[in-house]
């Protein structure tokens, strides 16, 4: 076993007295050592019960012949991060949660490990300590938040809708009480965010990888069920271990184009875009933006889930899950069902075994019926973004899926977020976010201000907006995200002008800015970048490191 490097032999005599002290037996001492990545905190409803998913993952290790020891993680809540300064330390954190959990793998030479997290960096942050370690591990999820609700018989709430709401505030369309109702109404209970945000197409994406169990993504956090996933992952652990099934088994090639594949079928969020190709880095596959684009284009969406429809995370676990939409791609072959799993098996084994299937085609749309003939994602290029940007065009309205207007230019989330609530944005205009990319902002902030704003000031089917930052899973409308290269390494974004006229063209997956080349070389001319932001701790190191949102902002070491 590899932890025998940490117990056994008459050398590790001291090793093992450090163990006996936190009350390990002699028989204890003889199993398999399973780290239990916890990222419980009080900082986050996703995380407030990871405790209890954690008891839960202990009890299977345990009963399997193992033994489970537990640490912590930290986590962020981008809800409560955005808008702010906080917001710059979000995307950061995920490389500071993966050389932790790395940390302590190599230094108590774990034989498998379980990664419990429900949230936005952290998710990914775990994933991307597993490819650099290489050991069994199985991922599990907290589970989504079950929507909210204004009366038995209103309509599903989400934190976005909160977003919404405070621009609706601020247009004066809703007043104090009809705030404080979606206040108090939006968010239930624990759990990660109700709608295919970030957190929740994250863990989803988990089990077409293959790292996950079957409804890791959409068991509800507080259903029986999500309590039943996590014991059977402790279980399932000490198999990986046996067999010797490593993350680098499963997370393959062939697995980040499965998770590519569900992605476009349910719509979500564009932050997959930077996840997904940094978990893969560090596995040492090879995937960037610009590989998104066959799939969007390949791939019907086949869900209408929040926030581009009115369907919640636990309609879809009603309807079979990311089984069942793998299950429905597979009749077009568009997932490879050879691909390796911790349940020991592979996809097409899994979806057999379980009898995986559509429960509700009105929840997940037939193969040959979608919801869009293509993905719920669309990869745009052009001058402006040479080496790509992303829009979640499922949540575009039909009218904005081609838009020419004038850019109005801002070198902050908060100016651009001051002049849209104070309506100096008028119908016709292109909003331009940045120097807010991985090195500019630094640490790409999401953008659910701002867009919010837009939505809740009526203006979603009248107004885009470009950024090198990023945007939220909740972001509604013509929002195009991970312009690259960014502003702050003289990127195109960064010569647009106020008043230039700007082509969006999602349909034909084009961005480009029409001014001369004569115009565009003078300004690179006489163009200087923006001075740091911040001057002093861990943002400020982590932008002398960071790549381009096209890599996936990973720290490039190779």
């Amino acid at each position: 076993m590899r932890s025998d490097q940490v117990k056994k032999g008459f050398q590790r005599a001291p090793h093992r007295a450090l163990f006996r002290a936190m009350g390990f037996d002699e028989w204890e001492l003889k199993r398999p050592l399973i780290g239990i990545a916890n990222s419980f905190n009080e900082c986050i409803p996703g995380h407030i019960h990871l405790n209890k998913i954690s008891d839960a993952v202990k009890k299977g290790v345990y009963a399997a012949g193992g033994m489970p020891v537990e640490f912590n993680t930290i986590g962020i809540c981008d809800g409560i991060a955005m808008g702010h300064a906080g917001m710059k330390y979000s995307l950061p954190s995920r490389e500071l949660i993966a050389d932790s959990v790395e940390s302590m793998i190599q230094a108590y030479q774990f034989d498998g490990i379980v990664l419990i997290a429900s949230c936005d960096k952290i998710i990914p942050g775990m994933m991307i300590a597993a490819m650099r370690c290489n050991i069994p591990t199985i991922f599990m999820s907290g589970g989504p938040m079950l929507p909210g609700n204004i009366g038995r018989t209103g309509k599903e709430l989400t934190l976005n809708d909160l977003f919404i709401g405070v621009g609706q505030y601020a247009a004066k369309s809703i007043d104090d009480n009809d705030l404080m109702k979606l206040e108090c109404e939006a968010c239930p209970g624990e759990g990660s965010c109700a709608g295919m945000f970030t957190a929740n197409t994250m863990s989803n994406l988990s089990e077409a990888l293959g790292i996950g169990l079957p409804f890791n993504g959409s068991a509800p956090a507080v259903f029986a069920k999500r309590v039943m996933i996590a014991k059977e992952a402790g279980l399932s652990i000490l198999n990986l271990v046996e067999k010797n099934i490593k993350a680098r088994d499963i997370m393959t090639s062939k697995a980040f184009e499965n998770a590519m594949a569900v992605d476009m079928a349910l719509g979500g969020s564009t932050n997959t875009a930077l996840h997904l190709p940094a978990v893969a880095y560090y596995g040492d596959v090879k995937l960037e933006l610009k590989d998104f684009a066959p799939f969007t284009e390949k791939v019907p969406h086949l869900t209408s889930l929040a926030p581009a429809g009115p369907n919640s995370i636990t309609d879809l676990y009603y309807a079979g899950g990311v089984q069942a939409v793998m299950a429905e791609l597979s009749k077009k072959g568009l997932i490879h069902l050879d691909q390796m799993t911790v349940t020991g098996k592979t996809i097409g084994e899994n979806i057999k075994i379980n009898n995986s299937h559509v429960m509700d085609y009105n929840i997940i749309r037939p193969i040959d019926k979608p919801v869009h003939a293509t993905g719920g994602l669309a990869v745009l290029t052009g001058n402006i973004a040479p080496d790509g940007a992303i829009v979640k065009q499922a949540a575009v309205a039909p009218e904005m899926m081609q838009h020419k207007g004038p850019a109005r230019v801002f070198n902050s989330e908060e100016d651009a977020t001051e002049a849209i609530q104070h309506g100096r944005i008028n119908k016709g205009d292109i909003v331009v976010i940045r120097y807010e990319g991985p090195k500019g902002g630094p640490g790409m902030r999401e953008m659910l201000s701002p867009t919010s704003s837009v939505v809740g000031m009526g203006l979603d089917k009248h107004v885009a907006l470009i950024t090198d930052g990023r945007f939220s899973g909740a972001t509604m409308g013509a929002c195009i995200g991970h312009i690259s290269p960014e502003a702050a390494v003289g990127g195109m974004i960064g010569l647009i002008e106020e008043g230039d006229i700007i082509n969006i063209d999602i349909v034909n997956k084009k961005i480009n800015l029409e001014v001369s080349d004569e115009i565009i070389e003078k300004r690179k001319k006489s163009w200087s970048p923006h001075p740091p932001k911040i001057l002093t701790g861990y943002v400020a190191r982590y932008s002398k490191i960071v790549t381009s949102a096209n890599k996936g902002a990973v720290y490039e070491y190779k």
